[in-house]
């Protein structure tokens, strides 16, 4: 006699299966800013940009979801329905870089992402002095940072910085441009000019490096003063118990 085979279906797969054919059946789609897939959105520093969410296909009213990175946007009420708006303002050098997304909030697989883009010049200026003493390390640090990533290099005394094997070394991330000195020399002293360039602008920062003498590891002065007090002390202990010392002897 033959054994009927049943399979299990998981609870809730049909209510699944049924929001899926809805989706392609309807071709429900959203788009933001008339895109309906994932975008680059390239900007400028700006006092506001806005993106625009809109459900496509849709035969009922649809809520809708913006998230910025993985924090959910808060919306109002009248702004949440087949079309929300939001507004970035103002747009600053934080923003490169950040991902939004609009998602259908009864299915949130259903979404298209922004992210942007903004574009902004090096913003250096500025100077420091720093004294170091002979014989330590110092190090310039220049914060570079600008979109795109601009071409850094060092000056010294307004010409270009020959770098010395064991002497210089750079360091240079998409935020920061640093220069270490070695050991350094009273040949280091000068002005030292991190200069910064990019399509969008250019910026400069001087540092002004003093090298100052190297100090001994014992002042002499120091020494000198603690041997006189220990000397003087030492004087007025045998001064003040003299007539004890003349017993014993």
């Amino acid at each position: 006699m033959a054994q009927r085979r049943s399979l299990a279906v998981p609870y809730g797969a049909p209510v699944l299966a049924v929001s899926f054919l809805a989706c392609v059946a309807t071709g429900l789609e959203l788009s933001v800013n008339n895109h309906a897939a994932d975008f680059t959105l390239s900007t400028g520093l700006s006092p506001a940009i806005s993106l625009s969410c809109l459900v496509h296909n849709s035969s009922q009213a649809e809520e809708l979801l913006w998230y910025r990175g993985d924090g959910r946007v808060d919306l109002k009420d009248g702004n949440k329905v087949n079309i929300s708006n939001i507004c970035i303002s103002p747009v600053n050098e934080s923003d490169n870089g950040v991902t939004f997304t609009c998602r259908l909030a009864r299915d949130k697989s259903v979404q298209v992402s922004v992210i942007l883009d903004v574009q902004f010049p090096p913003q250096l200026s500025g100077e420091e002095t720093l004294h170091v003493e002979e014989e330590k390390d110092v190090t310039l640090t220049c914060n570079s940072k600008s979109n795109p990533q601009a071409q850094s290099t060092w000056l010294k005394d307004n010409q270009k910085l020959t770098l010395q094997q064991s002497h210089h070394e750079l360091y240079r991330t998409s935020e920061v441009f640093q220069l270490s000195i070695k050991k350094v020399q009273k040949s280091d002293n000068g002005t030292y000019t991190c200069m910064v360039e990019s399509p969008l602008g250019n910026g400069t920062r001087d540092f002004h490096l003093i090298v100052e003498d190297k100090k001994p590891v014992f002042p002499k002065e120091a020494v000198i003063a603690a041997v006189v007090v220990v000397t003087i002390t030492i004087l007025f202990g045998i001064v003040a118990r003299k007539d004890k010392i003349l017993k014993v002897w």
